[in-house]
């Protein structure tokens, strides 16, 4: 066994085409994506993948989530495969290269074995995991997470979008909900390629981010109670704002996530407003706070500090206040051995290079605690992601691209002809 040669390299004109046909399918207002999970479009796009792989040469397997598993035999048939792989839906406003990237970069390396007539000892899977972004079925890595053991299948088929639809019902109403038990697969690595989402690689001119850590996050949904009232008519020192409260809230989230730096972040997203009303004083908010951080300990002392010092804000106002909390996930530890081999590969094809910690969250993360992981990020143009200008380059996507085989094929083996 080895690992690929130097001049082992993707075809970077494929990968860019099968980019750009994948974007055809739900298309959004502004030149990006509206492919979110479990819609009709997600089951376009599922069918699209499907039959790109079914081309290849793989086989495909889909599991009770909606998981899809494209495999690619090696010549060890006792061999644990080394998956690779991301997400196909999109944010509402979502771009063309979050997650498809990563998805499409994965079966490029297929092809490109395919090319070369390569074989590897261990089997390559290439995987397309169900609701990553969590944007229509909250928590977000919905499928991985019961993959590696996070949720139970029950609970995430019970998650409702805005409209009350189940997830359950919707994977079903979509055709794409298997049989295969969720987490009986076993790994022998897994490889996660992704645009960086952030503007560190661009800003310092780097081709490749090779990803040692990931971000712990807490989501702590805040519902602020007091009392509608007139506009005009209520006097200032009678009032019982909501929306006052959340404002105030907002500049704590801010001085907490300061006051823990570097690398910790804080902010609030998601926000309701009741009734919405010109002239109403707001009688209710629920918000939704965003808490990440690389180390555990500042992670828990961040969410602390807001629970303690919150309810003091709400009681000076006259307000009611309740927690709930909306999502979490522990800080990442990526596998060093994983993390060495796309170093390797990095350096092999002479790529500038520079270790990151992710921002955000990826299916990686969770699968880090059933299988040796590890991420590949390439630059995206000012770091801008979960938006329809979201852009990367041809170039970019080529070497990450480059990256992915040769730490995948590392791993996985590669035969050579005397072997």
């Amino acid at each position: 066994m080895a690992a690929p040669a130097e001049n082992m390299k993707i075809n970077g004109d494929r990968l860019w085409d099968s980019l750009m046909e994948m974007a055809q399918i739900g298309p959004g207002v502004a030149g990006g994506n509206n492919r979110q999970t479990l819609t009709d479009e997600d089951a376009e796009g599922r069918a699209l993948f499907q039959k790109w792989c079914e081309d290849a040469g793989l086989t495909m397997g889909v599991d009770q989530m909606g998981n899809m598993f494209a495999r690619r035999e090696g010549t060890d048939p006792d061999a644990l495969p080394v998956y690779v792989g991301s997400h196909l839906d999109t944010q509402p406003t979502g771009g063309k290269y979050d997650g498809v990237l990563g998805v499409l970069g994965g079966l490029e390396l297929v092809r490109t074995l395919n090319d070369f007539g390569l074989k590897t000892r261990h089997p390559i899977v290439v995987t397309n995991w169900t609701n990553e972004e969590g944007t229509r079925f909250a928590p977000a890595m919905l499928a991985s997470g019961v993959f590696a053991g996070m949720h139970t299948q029950d609970w995430a088929y019970d998650r409702v979008d805005a409209k009350g639809k189940r997830f359950g019902d919707e994977l079903e109403r979509i055709g794409w909900r298997g049989e295969e038990t969720v987490g009986d697969r076993k790994m022998h690595a897994f490889f996660e390629l992704h645009i960086e989402q952030g503007p560190i690689l661009e800003a310092e001119d780097k081709d490749i981010g090779v990803v040692t850590h990931g971000q712990g996050l807490w989501w702590i949904q805040v519902t602020l109670t007091g009392k509608e009232s007139h506009t005009g008519s209520t006097p200032m020192p009678m009032r019982r704002n909501a929306g006052l409260g959340m404002a105030r809230i907002t500049e704590l989230v801010h001085e907490i996530a300061m006051d823990n730096q570097p690398e910790a972040v804080g902010a609030i997203g998601h926000i309701d407003v009741y009734p919405n009303s010109r002239n109403v004083i707001p009688g209710q908010t629920v918000f939704t706070i965003d808490f990440r951080s690389p180390h555990q300990d500042v992670l828990d002392a961040m969410k602390a500090r807001l629970e303690k010092e919150a309810p003091k804000i709400a009681e000076d106002l006259g307000l009611e206040i309740a927690f709930e909390e909306a999502g979490h996930f522990d800080p990442v530890t990526f596998d060093d051995d994983c993390v060495a081999a796309v170093r390797r590969a990095a350096e092999r094809l002479g790529y500038s290079h520079r270790n990151l910690i992710s921002g955000a969250g990826h299916d990686a993360c969770w699968i880090n605690r059933v299988a040796p992981t590890a991420m590949v990020m390439c630059p995206c143009v000012d770091g801008l992601s979960h938006n329809e200008a979201e852009e990367i380059s041809p170039a970019w996507a080529e070497a990450g691209a480059n990256v992915l085989f040769h730490a995948v094929v590392e791993t996985a083996g590669l035969v050579e002809e005397d072997d």
